[in-house]
């Protein structure tokens, strides 16, 4: 017997006789006699925070109904193992009072454990030293395809979450810039969806119409990065099955082009995704995979938004009402969901717990539980300062995201004079490909006409541009047509240029975590790769300090005569 919610309102009518009183949703009264106070538990699925409230809040409908499913759950399956049943409809709503704001679950590891059978996590550790795709265990034709791109080895990040993808567990994914994590969550998600995969006994019955992976990404330039990597896997006469929408992009064209190709694979941001999403026109209940890249900054209250409708709708089981007083947990019971980054603050450790189920943490021969990273403490002593403070998460996370096989140096030089300093470090280390960056767009045309009249070809990419530009400029600039790109925090985090063999820095980044994604624009895909800050006199001080954080030697140089001079190395204080 399943009670609904219809019968526990009957119910709840037919006691309203006594002094005590509830409040049923926002603003209806109702009083029952005897039942025992409950503790509400909220799911915050923003940040993955659970918090638990007082004893003495309000009694819902919403609260009791979830309570009742989880209690009622298991008289069943008692009563299915031939133990006592339920006598009558009281019964069976009497709500469970060993529940307490210091030793209480939520209520949806309950669920979790009732609804959701806890996959057991293998780990081949043979397969860390993977020295094909065919180890991996990937269907034939995506081997094939890899082979004609070129793509033969997979990296360390690759070899490690191929196979826990593929065993469908969610996961986060961390390694440092350039590693490979993109094809590190496509390669399994083409090997079970697509003209790729693996053959099924239901692929001849079962036909699916909806989008099957939708892919978020904070910037247009991951997203549209993100997209090439499929075609280039797809092939030119199945591209049509992976679709952008990213925002500045004509919102009707992207609509059209959902309705006519019928894509399986989405990839966009937040915003606009959301958008169509709201508009009718993208649906994603069918999803079954969930992947937010750059996740850190997904999490940023710019996209709570955005990322809260996106969280609530992909992957939403078939038959079930958006009203379902179980929430979004029992909807989702199906998606697989993926977190990527190259710095993982423990905020997206709590997402990610929020978000998805058993989730595992997956780094280069490395993939250990969740549930095995735990909480910083408070800090109470100048110990814990050193080891467990909020600051010294974050600089680790950093380090962890630097490529490691970067050179990294510095030079100061007066403000007027940076444009030469950034020509003459040009021609000392041969680059060929280079990346210089600015904390602001205004100074960067400047930048440019005057490397343009020093005979240095050199192009700017900023926000300011429309999408097309930018897609013309970034394109170019792969093809070798400029020689420097000039830019600001934009391309700090999803541009991939492997070609690139100098970042230089012609303003100080704001902290070490931006210093570490600058830096990761080069040395990508274990390629060498130098980094060089150019800065005043009076700024030194910063970079020592950003040296001490990433743990990395910046050491200190000048150009002259067309070469590089690297000075003795200072003390790392």
């Amino acid at each position: 017997m399943r009670l609904t919610v219809g019968q526990v309102h009957r119910h709840m009518l037919t006691l309203a006789s006594s002094r005590s009183c509830f409040v049923l949703g926002d603003n209806l009264p109702l009083k029952m006699p005897s039942l025992p106070r409950a503790v509400r538990f909220h799911q915050t699925a923003w940040l993955g925070t659970e918090t638990v409230e007082d004893k003495s809040a309000p009694l819902t409908l919403a609260s009791l109904e979830v309570q009742n499913k989880v209690e009622y759950g298991k008289k069943e399956r008692t009563a299915r193992t031939g133990g006592p049943k339920p006598s009558s409809r009281a019964s069976a709503l009497k709500v469970k009072p060993k529940v307490s704001s210091f030793n209480a679950k939520p209520v949806k590891t309950a669920l979790r454990k009732s609804a959701v059978v806890k996959k057991t996590l293998q780990i081949d550790e043979s397969l860390f030293s993977a020295k094909s795709f065919e180890e991996l265990g990937l269907p034939p034709l995506l081997i094939d395809r890899l082979n004609k791109e070129g793509l033969t080895t997979p990296t360390e990040v690759q070899s490690a979450a191929i196979p826990i993808i593929s065993q469908k567990h969610d996961a986060v994914i961390q390694s440092y810039t350039g590693s490979g994590k993109t094809l590190a969550y496509l390669l399994p998600i083409l090997s079970e969806i697509g003209p790729l995969k693996r053959p099924t006994e239901q692929d001849s019955s079962t036909k699916r119409s909806d989008v099957e992976a939708v892919i978020v990404a904070p910037s247009r330039e991951l997203g549209m990065q993100i997209v090439r990597e499929v075609e280039k896997i797809l092939g030119p006469n199945d591209k049509r099955l992976v679709q952008q929408l990213v925002g500045g992009a004509n919102r009707s064209r992207q609509e059209e082009a959902l309705k006519k190709n019928k894509p399986i694979i989405v990839v966009g941001t937040p915003g606009r995704i959301s958008e169509i999403s709201a508009g009718g026109k993208l649906h994603t209940h069918g999803c079954r995979f969930l992947v937010l890249d750059e996740v850190d900054q997904l999490l940023s209250f710019n996209y709570r938004e955005d990322m809260h409708r996106i969280l609530e709708h992909v992957g939403r089981k078939s038959g079930t009402s958006s009203r379902d007083i179980l929430g979004p947990l029992a909807r989702r019971s199906e998606r697989q969901t993926i977190l990527v980054s190259a710095t993982i603050p423990f905020s997206v450790i709590r997402a990610a717990r929020s978000w998805g189920h058993n989730p595992v943490l997956v780094r280069a021969v490395s993939v250990v539980p969740l549930d095995s990273i735990t909480v910083p403490r408070p800090v109470l002593s100048q110990t814990d300062a050193n080891s467990n403070s909020p600051s010294n998460s974050v600089n680790q996370a950093a380090v962890d995201s630097l490529p490691p096989s970067l050179e990294h140096y510095y030079c100061i030089s007066k403000a007027q004079h940076k444009v030469d300093t950034l020509r003459r470090c040009i021609h000392a280390l041969e680059a060929q490909t280079v990346i210089a960056f600015m904390n602001n767009t205004k100074p960067l045309k400047d930048v440019v006409f005057k490397l343009e009249a020093r005979g240095m070809k050199a192009t700017e990419l900023h926000g300011d541009l429309g999408k097309l530009a930018r897609s013309t400029v970034l394109k170019k600039f792969k093809d070798g047509e400029f020689r420097v790109l000039v830019t600001n925090e934009l391309s700090a985090r999803g541009l991939d240029v492997p070609e690139c063999d100098l970042v230089i820095n012609l303003d100080l980044p704001t902290d070490s975590t931006h210093y570490a994604h600058r830096a990761g624009r080069t040395g990508r895909l274990g390629r060498k790769g130098t980094v060089v800050t150019i800065c005043e006199e009076t700024e030194t001080f910063v970079v020592r300090k950003m040296r001490k954080q990433l743990a990395v030697p910046i050491k200190p140089c000048e150009f002259t005569e067309g070469k590089l001079l690297v000075h003795n190395e200072e003390d790392v204080e």
